[in-house]
Formats: structure tokens, C-alpha cells, sequence
């Protein structure tokens, strides 16, 4: 592969917040794959030991240099304080059955720029095969900073402006995002409607608009998924959900055990949703008790609320309370089930 240079087309995606770990990104590179470190919430400090870990990992596991860091792209909107302050009221009732006391200071205190500035300096100074960008695009300086290092960066997108936008900005390739994934959707515009649709027709639109090789993400349930995003140009294709439950996967015992609830899995109900009651920020999650009853009052007040939730979160994964956690989760979650991570590669790739 011209872009990635891995022998299987499959990217683990980097999923913050635990489920990416040392060991999955080393299970898919030693099946052939490529993952991501997921630098999202953590200090630049953890980051390198991540990084170190990892490298560590994916070496032992033949994995050779097929591993990348992910980068969350610092927010430039400014953050409704008195909406995050509502919120918090509105939402205080849920996290008081957890035990757990809301700070919407401390949440609007800890909406920084997620370390990027330290991170970008680690990344140059001790670089990585691979780099790829989410919810938006950095300076072009730091772009060309990281390229000059020896990194390959990727930016993910979610529409044919944000492609264009991208490749103007010099990025080595695109990571596809369809609205069919799990976790938070790329978009630029945290604000904007994203209405369902395959990532295959984005994938086409993509490559018509702007000349650079591309990763799809988003919907993949089964190997005829794989093989249809790559007849229709993508290099590879990046899998989150279905890694969720493997072996190596850090998911929390909560979340995992959801993935696999018939209550959620019942085909008859709107499993998923795009939702930004936990966050502020669009991301598909199982549609549970606080996604019904906050989604539509969330506001846009990303990092903000994620902070504010954060620890009834935790407290809900702790108590072992899916409803008021966020159960991230694409549409092809049903799919997602508990086996190495090299066994589900395979299985992803059996057609091709």
C-alpha cells in the first residue's frame, strides 16, 4: 500500500479513553494491520510512554513500524459558559444517583487545547510512522513540522469541503469518515446536522474532489463491507466497534457488557445515535436512559461538557450503569464480539 505500507488493508481506530491499548495496536499490526495510539484526554507526558509502549509491543509482535498516533485538533470556538452551567443543573439529578457532585467551573476551567502544543513537540522530537488528525486541521506549520520529522499525516474528514480544506493544508492522505461510526464524528463543524448514509458514495465524493489516497471509517460490520470500500478507492479501512470487544481492547466492563445486552442489541429499536449529551460534541453511542432524556438540551460545548460528565461517567462504569455512560458504538455493533483481535482481522479481510 502506497500510503500506510501495511500488507493487510485493516487500521485499528485510535478510541480514547481506554479501549485502545498497547497490546490491540500490537495484535493488528502483527496480523498485518496498522493501529493508532489515541493521544485524545491524555498529557504529553502519558502520550510518550504510550508511544514508547506501543513501539515496544508492535516490535515484539512483528508488527514492524505499523503503528500511528492519533491527535485531537484543539477546538476554536469559544464555549458557552452559561449553557455548560444549565446543563449541569439539568443533568445534576442523574449524577447525584451516582454519588457524584457536578462542577461546571472546574469542566469550563479544563477546556484547554488537550496539550497539543507539548504533544506536536514530542511527535517531532521522537516521531512515529504515521500521525492523523481529528476534529479539525492545525496550523500548516505544524502539518509540515511533522512531515519533516519523517510522519505521514492524515486528516480525518467528514465532507468534500473539509477534503478540500484539507489537502490545501498538505496532508499526505484522508481517513474517510463516514456517519455510520462509532465514537465522535470528525466533523468540523460540531454544530452541523449529519444525517445517516454509507460511507461508500463518501468515499467516491472524496476521491473526486481531491487527489489523495484515503481511509474509510464508519458502518463496517462484516468482510463484504471491507471489500465494497475498497472497490470504491479506499486504501484501507479503519474498524473501531468491532474491536470494542476483543481481548486486547481496554473497554470497561460496563460498556463491553452492553455491546453484548439483547436489551441493546434488539433489532427492533433504535440501537444508535448521534448524540452530544456526553460531550458537546456529536458521537454515535448506544441510544441509552441519559442520551433520551438530555440529547436534544446538550449544547455544542465541546471539551467543556466533556469534563462536566466525566465523572458520573466514571461512576457509572464503576457501579456497573450503562445508562448513564457513554456506550460508544457504530452501526454495525451487533457484529462486534469477544475474540483476538488477529481473529476478527481475519475474519474483516476474508473476502479479498
Amino acid at each position: 500500500m502506497s500510503l500506510l505500507e501495511c500488507p493487510t488493508p485493516i487500521v485499528a481506530a485510535p478510541m480514547a479513553g481506554g479501549p485502545t491499548t498497547p497490546e490491540l495496536v500490537a495484535a493488528v499490526a502483527g496480523a498485518g494491520g496498522l493501529g493508532f495510539v489515541a493521544a485524545g484526554y491524555l498529557s504529553a507526558d502519558t502520550l510518550a510512554d504510550r508511544v514508547a509502549a506501543t513501539r515496544s509491543a508492535v516490535s515484539a509482535a512483528g508488527g514492524g513500524d505499523r503503528y500511528g498516533v492519533n491527535l485531537f485538533v484543539p477546538e476554536q470556538r469559544d464555549v458557552d459558559a452559561a449553557a455548560v452551567r444549565a446543563y449541569a443543573d439539568r443533568i445534576a439529578p442523574d449524577a447525584e444517583r451516582l454519588g457524584v457532585t457536578l462542577d461546571p467551573e472546574a469542566a469550563l476551567a479544563a477546556a484547554t487545547d488537550d496539550d497539543w502544543g507539548a504533544k506536536v513537540e514530542l511527535l517531532v522530537s521522537d516521531p512515529v510512522p504515521v500521525v492523523s488528525l481529528t476534529f479539525g486541521l492545525p496550523d500548516r506549520g505544524d502539518i509540515a513540522r511533522l512531515q519533516r520529522a519523517g510522519s505521514r499525516v492524515l486528516a480525518t474528514v467528514t465532507t468534500a469541503d473539509e477534503a478540500r480544506r484539507a489537502a490545501a493544508a498538505g496532508v499526505d492522505g484522508l481517513v474517510v469518515q463516514g456517519p455510520g461510526a462509532g465514537g465522535h464524528s470528525a466533523t468540523y463543524d460540531p454544530t452541523r446536522e449529519i444525517e445517516l448514509m454509507s460511507t461508500v458514495p463518501l468515499v467516491h465524493e472524496m476521491r473526486s474532489v481531491v487527489d489523495l489516497p484515503v481511509v474509510a471509517a464508519g458502518g463496517v460490520a462484516e468482510a463484504d463491507d471491507v471489500l465494497d470500500l475498497l472497490v470504491a478507492g479506499a486504501e484501507a479501512v479503519q474498524v473501531g466497534t468491532l474491536l470494542l470487544r476483543a481481548d486486547e481492547a481496554g473497554t470497561a466492563a460496563t460498556h463491553r457488557a452492553a455491546l453484548a445486552d439483547p436489551a441493546f442489541r434488539d433489532p427492533t429499536r433504535v440501537a444508535t445515535t448521534l448524540t452530544r449529551s456526553f460531550t458537546g460534541r456529536p458521537a454515535r453511542a448506544l441510544r441509552n436512559d441519559f442520551v433520551a432524556a438530555h440529547d436534544e438540551a446538550a449544547p455544542p460545548a465541546y471539551p467543556a461538557l466533556h469534563h462536566l460528565t466525566r465523572p458520573m461517567r466514571q461512576a457509572a462504569s464503576a457501579a456497573g450503569d450503562p445508562h448513564r455512560l457513554h456506550l460508544w458504538a457504530g452501526t454495525g455493533f451487533r457484529a462486534a464480539r469477544d475474540a483476538p483481535a488477529a481473529e476478527i482481522v481475519a475474519e474483516l479481510t476474508a473476502r479479498l
